[in-house]
């Protein structure tokens, strides 16, 4: 190995210690390396950008669309309030989980899903007392083990079959993964209900936490003719359910029922009056036809929500709106804003949100136009304004077209009718075309991060492989193994790729260790390199072992009050036996000798 070899390792080991001691992001220490590694010569201008044009890390930037549709449309919070149900125990949960959370890994990035299920689950914890932490790091580890199932279910999947092409061998099928990633998930299911559950944590303290007493509101909600809960009894609606919310009493044409039975029927015109904490209402204000009944003139239309935000403003002692009721003052043509609910410190709130008496101090949960924030941030008659950040409008009316997309999508990457960067790329423009999610809000869940770091990984794995730095570590470190056979370089190949991916991130340890897997199969008389790929696949996505080496274990990290011990306690163990499914399974599917 020349000079050149060396000083592509010595650039490549910079990476890793500036990754571990944290010196930068990890696009920009790739970015760096990339950039040094051209200037040196190792590597083209061509290569070294390369990646960005690559089909496997474009179909992630398409698909983070196609995701972001499924949640603006709400169809991912629907199988997500499904799945909970009414369940009460922990096992019965998780088994939920698994039974929904898999399946949905193995066609939709992991990231949204997971940013989806961890609020349902804490709000769940909290109502049925059971630590978070006997369930996040379960609902992490899911994901990952769906991913493994397709090949979409992962980006990893994904930039290694994109490496295969720009190498100029046949990608891998929809499925093909499947055929060792199912058992695989299987397994890692097993383990995660017996012997990885004794082993989580169960941090009491947590509840505790979740418990803190929280402003709230009384809100009262107009059953309009549209809405989806006509003809539903309370308890099977929901309503009853919603942590931090009391349902006080049904106002029916004049007539108060309360309390309220579970089985009584919701109807036409119905004011249904809660008291809550304003993540409840948030929930409430995502149910289709189900309105504020404060202001008769409040736009339930999903097309003209979105234009909306959600704010607290709390009344001033210099106030016009001292003394009035909320339908004197008029508000939605003085202030151009519909109010949701109101809050009083200290005293019970009367129950008839229109006919209140604003007094110095409410808080007014408010439904407004974009500019409000900015127009009325010194009004005397406000004393304090501020955004609620998990309110979001959702768009509802176009959900039916986000299902009919998608399922084209994964009938046309099942069926090979298109390729797999052509379907996920006409999913997308599709989303954005029929309104499924607007441009910007595509642009902005695209995750960048992500996609300069495997783009620039790229251009390293390159670096290793032009100046012989590949070829030389294979056989200073197989070449010694090389007579126990392919099998012995199989389970060093799913090692060192599942401990690379705990140091980076996963799509790019796949990128970094492609190389390695073409110079394995070169070694063994030429045998196809195929095995070697599919267990990078697996191993690269088999970060378990620490809450940085994937994004799903590091959002659960802190929600599940977890210690990097508890990673390495219950990842370790299910990582050695994944490892050993593997390396029995992938050379009966992918011989070592191909026909």
């Amino acid at each position: 190995m020349g000079w050149d070899g060396w000083f592509a390792l010595l650039v490549l080991s910079a990476v890793f210690i500036g990754l571990l001691r944290n010196w930068a992001a990890p696009d920009a220490l790739f970015v760096t390396a990339v950039v040094i590694l051209m200037t040196a010569g190792l590597i083209s201008p061509d290569e070294a950008f390369s990646g960005f044009s690559n089909p496997g890390m474009l179909t992630v930037a398409f698909l983070f669309i196609v995701a972001a549709a499924l949640r603006e449309t709400g169809l991912l919070d629907v199988v997500g309030q499904r799945v909970f149900g009414k369940t009460t125990s922990e096992t019965g949960l998780l088994a939920r989980l698994a039974v929904v959370v898999v399946p949905m890994s193995a066609l939709l990035n992991n990231t949204p899903i997971v940013a989806m299920f961890v609020p349902m689950v804490l709000t769940w914890s909290r109502r049925n007392r059971i630590s978070p932490s006997r369930l996040l790091i379960p609902l992490s580890f899911m994901t990952i083990l769906g991913g493994t199932c397709t090949l979409i279910g992962t980006s990893t999947n994904l930039v290694i079959n994109g490496l295969m092409l720009s190498s100029g061998m046949p990608g891998m099928g929809f499925f093909e993964i499947g055929f060792v990633g199912v058992p695989y998930a299987v397994f890692g299911l097993v383990y995660l209900f017996t012997l990885g559950r004794r082993m989580l944590p169960d941090r009491k303290e947590l509840l505790e936490k979740l418990g803190e007493t929280r402003r709230e509101f009384l809100v009262e909600m107009l059953v309009h003719p549209n809405c989806r809960l006509i003809g539903q009894t309370i308890e099977s609606a929901g309503l009853r359910h919603l942590p931090g919310l009391f349902l006080v009493e049904i106002d029916r044409a004049g007539t108060s029922i309360g309390p309220v039975n579970p089985d009584e029927q919701i109807c036409v015109d119905d004011r249904l009056i809660f008291t809550g904490v304003v993540s409840s209402i948030v929930e409430l204000e995502k149910i289709n036809g189900f309105v504020p009944a404060a202001d008769p003139t409040y736009e339930f239309n999903p097309s003209k929500q979105r234009r909306r935000r959600l704010c607290e403003a709390v009344i001033s002692t210099n106030s016009p709106l001292l003394g009035k009721t909320i339908r004197e003052a008029d508000f939605r043509a003085t202030y151009g804003a519909a109010v949701v609910a109101v809050h009083r410190g200290g005293s019970r709130v009367e129950r008839k949100i229109g006919d209140i008496r604003l007094w110095a101090g409410d808080t007014l949960l408010l439904q407004t136009q974009p500019h409000f924030i900015r127009a009325h941030r010194n009004d005397p008659a406000f004393y304090l304004i501020s955004d609620v950040q998990e309110w979001r409008a959702l768009r509802s009316d176009r959900a039916w077209i986000a299902v009919i997309v998608f399922l084209v999508l994964l009938f046309a990457m099942a069926t090979e009718l298109l390729p797999t960067l052509v379907a996920a790329a006409l999913a997308a423009v599709l989303m954005i075309c029929f309104g499924c999610i607007s441009a910007g809000e595509a642009r902005n869940n695209v995750q960048w991060q992500v996609l300069v770091t495997i783009a620039a990984a790229f251009g390293v794995g390159a670096a290793l492989e032009n100046s012989g730095a590949a070829a030389a570590i294979v056989e200073i470190a197989f070449g010694s193994i090389k007579h126990l056979g392919p099998v012995a370089a199989l389970i060093c190949i799913y090692l060192l790729g599942s401990i690379i991916t705990e140091l980076v991130t996963n799509n790019a340890a796949a990128v970094l260790m492609f190389p390695f897997c073409l110079e394995t199969a070169r070694l063994y008389d030429d045998a196809s390199p195929m095995p070697f790929i599919a267990t990078l696949m697996l191993a690269a996505s088999a970060s378990f072992m620490t809450p940085i080496g994937y994004q799903t274990n590091l959002m659960v990290y802190g929600p599940g009050g977890y210690r990097f011990s508890d990673f390495i306690r219950i990842g370790a163990p299910l990582n050695l036996s994944l490892a050993l499914i593997a390396i029995f399974l992938v050379p009966r599917i992918w011989p070592f000798i191909a026909p």
